[in-house]
């Protein structure tokens, strides 16, 4: 069976969000990608008080200058498709209020039928927390543990009731509730935020980085699972920021999907050899507009497909 491919939506200043990204939907559901999918990125500060993912000296990329608030742009989606699964990778987990948050994800996937999958993190911009967060940087992590049990709850059988650090529900009822249990996905990076996946969530969702290095971190996963007992399988979704040149690319410091079509085609390939459930690909940041973004992401799909991913 062919592994699952996804693709990220428009999101980024370069695009008609109102009429972009219905058009890119339908257009890649046509085409056959299974997924569709989103990112958080909330502002960006001038100066920056850190650098790119926190490494120093690392600028912001231009087009994060004005990015669509995820939940709107996968509501566009949903209401031009009909198949395609509907995912966030990620949602800052912190930026977000959790009750608030755990009832529009529900409402989401009612209205789509059940085709929601919640990828959560807990960022990395200091500046995104300042303005924005209901927590320090600090209690990131109490704060993503706190938002998965309030979405269990809100999303289980009524009556709701939770106490926690930042979320009191008294027992109550709340709806509309999912069409099915929505998945709860990770990028678990460190060991602690892999021990969280394994007790608390339902998949991982790496970003690409060296098939080497994904196979490696994909087994430690897995025999951590199995150490604390885990039953349910982890299912598994592999972002990939690709840059497309156009040209192959083969220097010695080349990043994986990197280059023309047919690399990344090939890069995809060496990673699909893992063995991770789905790919999503996103192509938006190199497209001028929703065409050309169409175009390349019709051009990847077959090339993945005639190199065996």
């Amino acid at each position: 069976m062919a592994m699952r491919l996804g693709l990220s939506l428009p999101q980024m200043r370069q695009y008609d969000i109102g009429r972009d990204v219905p058009d890119v939907a339908r257009a890649a559901e046509q085409t056959g990608y299974e997924s569709l999918w989103v990112f958080e990125r909330i502002l960006f500060p001038e100066p920056a008080t850190q650098g790119l993912y926190g490494i120093p000296g690392l600028p912001w990329p231009d087009h994060y200058r004005s990015v669509a608030d995820p939940l709107v742009t996968l509501t566009l989606a949903a209401a031009a498709t009909e198949r395609a699964r509907l995912g966030t990778s990620v949602l800052v987990a912190p930026l977000h209020l959790p009750f608030q948050l755990a009832r529009a994800l529900a409402s989401l996937d009612a209205a789509s039928g059940g085709r929601v999958v919640a990828g959560l993190g807990t960022g990395w911009s200091l500046d995104e927390y300042r303005a924005a967060a209901v927590a320090p940087f600090a209690q990131r992590g109490k704060v993503l543990d706190e938002l998965i049990d309030v979405c269990r709850t809100v999303w289980g059988p009524d009556p709701v009731a939770y106490k926690g650090s930042l979320t009191t529900i008294a027992p109550s009822v709340v709806g509309p509730k999912p069409k099915r249990p929505i998945p709860i996905l990770l990028p678990a990076t460190s060991p602690r935020a892999r021990r969280r996946l394994v007790d608390k969530a339902d998949g991982w969702m790496p970003v690409g980085m060296g098939a080497e290095a994904l196979a490696t971190q994909w087994e430690q996963l897995r025999e951590l699972a199995a150490e604390r007992g885990r039953k349910e399988p982890v299912q598994s979704v592999l972002r990939v920021n690709t840059r497309h040149t156009g040209t192959a690319y083969t220097g010695p410091d080349r990043s994986p999907f990197q280059g023309s079509v047919e690399q990344i085609a090939e890069d995809l390939f060496a990673h699909a050899e893992v063995g991770l459930e789905e790919i999503l690909i996103d192509l938006q940041g190199d497209a001028r507009d929703a065409e050309e973004l169409k175009d390349l992401a019709a051009e990847v799909y077959a090339a993945a497909r005639a190199a065996g991913v």
